[in-house]
């Protein structure tokens, strides 16, 4: 039998198999690296449309408060303008208020009670006279609690006049319905 020496191409074929096993690798990490490119692209792609969005919602909010700071204004512009409103018409309800009120007194005071002086401390009237007799005194509580205008008379005192034994003096409280005192300024 022939010698035969199957060396040299046991290494040829490992050689062979060496550089395909590198070219493999090779196509491998290439591929990787094309995959690792593409996804990531992919990902940057998406990241960037969610940012775009983000970017026009973060707008449209600012737009959207913006509206309501204006909504805001107007509302508070509004509430001031009702409020001023409602001011001009209480003044010109009350506007006759004084020659009202001087009416109704001319009316609930009886003969034989005589004023000597009126008052006026936001809605009450502090009333100082003097009366012949306590019952024309009582007659003109009467009439003023059945006023329309005049309202919880209160008493502070009745007093014998010192001058004069026949009049006693009197000092009276007396609320004007439907008028609201008017504080603070205007808005």
């Amino acid at each position: 039998m022939a010698h035969i020496n199957l060396l040299p191409w046991r290494e040829a074929a490992r050689k062979e198999r060496q550089k395909q096993y590198l070219s493999i690798l090779t196509a491998v990490a290439l591929v990787s690296f094309l995959l690792v490119f593409v996804v990531s692209s992919i990902y940057s792609a998406r990241l960037e449309g969610q940012q775009k969005r983000n970017q026009y919602l973060q707008a449209e909010i600012a737009k959207l408060n913006r509206q309501i700071a204006e909504i805001r204004d107007l509302n508070e512009t509004k509430n001031s303008l009702q409020q001023r409103m409602a001011l001009i018409s209480q003044l010109q309800g009350s506007r006759n208020l004084g020659t009202q009120i001087m009416d109704e007194v001319v009316r609930v005071v009886p003969s034989g009670v005589y004023l000597t002086s009126l008052e006026k401390k936001g809605n009450a009237i502090l009333i100082n006279g003097r009366s012949e007799s306590n019952n024309r005194l009582a007659n003109m509580i009467r009439l003023v609690e059945d006023s329309e205008l005049l309202s919880d008379p209160l008493l502070e005192f009745i007093e014998t006049g010192r001058s004069n034994q026949l009049l006693s003096d009197f000092k009276m409280h007396v609320r004007v319905q439907g008028f609201e005192v008017l504080q603070g300024e205007m808005p």
